[in-house]
């Protein structure tokens, strides 16, 4: 068993060795490696051995090069020295350091070691640039390097940060650097203009290999224009950060392009990856991100909806019941997540506590009032809800003006009331397409309880804007792929089988069921005043209650002793 795990390590490596035509054979003997310019390399780290990574016979027309080293989720230390200094390296999985060159220089070196007790496979590439290249990072202050090249990313539940210093003109060998903050005119970096690009791994594959490889489309320039999606473009004059909806288990690698319009020339980053999950806690562990409490709750609410997607027009209770539990429930999650510390599953079981408590709630107001447009006007909210929500998971919603919390919470609301006035004169149908679709969404949040979708985060995405305060400033895009396809096949199959059914059966059937409450007193008057009606010689409930309670009684009662009754006379 001992040597599965180098044995797992050595065929890795000769996959990932094998895997690009672009890729420098292996050689580390004697702790050096040697690399090519635009050449990716892969290679192992050992704790007790570092690596000097060499690159040799650089051009004369080269002013800068930025060496990057990426692995998964082990840090890597790159070093300009031997015994690393905080100004002058950098540690993460994914890290990078800009040489400038002086005049003369053909070669160039840097160091590579690991903290990690275990071997840690990595894959590294030197890129080149001119001096009419933006230089990324060198008007850095914020971070500890001069010239710091990085993307710097953070993560919570609902939001991924990225943060890159400013990028400076490129200068010749041997010539002093424009600076910084003098002036912002076009011959200063204040004209430069940042790219933000995303690019989306496969979807539930969270191996190293799939990483490793895939990084290669996001490292040099002309690959992210060609594989990465750009979100965004940033000025000058612009916060060098973004935000970004998190999807844990989803790996996103990020990069950043800056620049030059006059000169028409520009430069990577280093790029940025997250799972947006931790590969080495017990805890959410990125391969076993889902709760049970999460997939207890959404199996059952998914049995429920698929009832209602094909018979809630006819169970008319039971859908108002889903309705409520629906509506009630959705805005006290997060009437909770904003104003108490409650753990998650805490507050899960107090949703479906007040989700239940709505829908016995909705179902008493019909029962004694019968008001169908008050429960009509809850079911096409409802609707409406999930139509707005699709209308915003597209393109749309990453709209700027949809960054403003005010315009965008209106354009919601106002989406969400056009669906139940727009059928107001055919409320029938209203409900037989709220009960197919709602219902049908249903087993599409219990799928994602089990296996990642991208559909989950139609609703998704507008609970963490509703929880969280800052979710505003972050972009929304996430990946459709095959799985997502095949998903949203099976929901609109549902969707429109339970549509055509309930529209088929119904046909000739009275609109809604009459008011329950005018029904069952009917019925009662008419057992009071008939005679006849066998109902009628039965005795009230509360007499047959107190009834079965004395005999009940005389159960647990002993027997009284035989002979005299009567006492005795003195």
């Amino acid at each position: 068993m001992e040597l599965l795990g180098p044995l797992h390590l050595a065929l890795l490596g000769l996959g990932l060795v094998l895997a690009g035509a672009a890729e420098t054979p292996v050689n580390s003997s004697l702790g050096l490696l040697e690399f090519s310019l635009g050449k990716f390399r892969y290679f192992m780290l050992n704790k007790p051995f570092p690596e000097e990574a060499v690159l040799r016979h650089i051009a004369s027309n080269v002013t800068f090069i930025i060496f990057q080293v990426h692995s998964q989720y082990k840090n890597v230390t790159v070093s300009f020295y031997k015994n690393p200094l905080p100004d002058a390296s950098g540690t993460g999985v994914g890290k990078g350091l800009v040489s400038i060159l002086r005049p003369e220089q053909s070669v160039c070196s840097w160091y590579l070691e690991t903290s990690d007790a275990d071997n840690v496979w990595s894959v590294a590439i030197p890129l080149s640039y001119s001096e009419k290249d933006p230089i990324p990072g060198a008007c850095n202050l914020e971070f500890d390097l001069d010239v710091d090249p990085n993307i710097y990313l953070e993560y919570n539940l609902y939001e991924t940060v990225i943060k890159f210093a400013p990028a400076n003109l490129g200068h010749a060998r041997g010539t002093d650097p424009l600076p910084c903050d003098l002036g912002t005119g076009l011959d200063s970096r204040w004209r430069l203009q940042y790219d933000i690009y995303q690019y989306f791994l496969p979807e539930n594959n969270l191996t190293e290999e799939v990483l490793l490889r895939h990084m290669q489309k996001m490292s040099m320039v002309s690959q992210v224009e060609a594989s990465g999606f750009k979100v965004a473009t940033l000025k000058s004059g612009d916060k060098t950060i973004a935000y970004f909806s998190s999807v844990p288990g989803q790996g996103v690698i990020y990069n950043v392009i800056v620049r030059d319009p006059i000169l028409n020339t520009s430069t990577a980053y280093v790029p940025a990856h997250t799972y947006a999950c931790r590969f080495n806690t017990t805890l959410d562990n990125c391969s076993s991100l889902g709760r049970i409490s999460t997939k207890v709750f959404f199996t059952i609410f998914a049995i429920l909806g698929l009832f209602i997607c094909f018979f809630g027009h006819r169970f008319w209770k039971t859908e108002l019941f889903f309705i409520g539990f629906i509506f009630v429930g959705f805005f006290f999650y997060i009437l909770i997540t904003r104003l108490t510390l409650l753990q998650y599953d805490d507050r899960l079981i107090l949703t479906a506590v007040a989700g239940g408590l709505g829908g016995i709630l909705l179902v008493m107001v019909w029962w004694r009032f019968g008001l169908i447009l008050i429960c009509m006007l809850c079911v096409g909210l409802v609707l409406g809800f999930l139509i707005s929500s699709v209308a915003f998971f597209t393109p749309l919603g990453d709209l700027k003006v949809f960054h403003d919390d005010a315009v965008f919470w209106v354009a919601f609301s106002c989406m969400t009331i056009s669906i139940p006035v727009v059928f107001i004169g055919c409320l029938r149908i209203l409900n037989i397409l709220a009960c197919g679709i709602t219902g049908s969404y249903s087993v599409v949040l219990a799928i994602d309880s089990y296996f990642y979708t991208s559909l989950s985060y139609i609703t998704l995405n507008v609970l963490k804007r509703a929880v969280n305060t800052d979710f505003n400033k972050a972009y929304t895009n996430v990946p459709f792929q095959t799985n997502d396809f095949v998903i949203l096949a099976v929901w609109g199959m549902l969707a429109v089988s339970g549509i055509t059914l309930q529209i088929r059966r119904e046909r000739g059937q009275p609109f809604f069921p009459p008011h329950p409450y005018k029904m069952w007193k009917r019925e009662r008057d008419r057992r009071v005043t008939n005679i006849l009606d066998p109902s009628y010689h039965v005795r009230p409930i509360r007499e047959r209650f107190y009834n079965r309670l004395t005999q009940l009684k005389q159960l647990f009662q002993g027997e009284e002793a035989a002979g005299e009754r009567t006492p005795l006379l003195l």
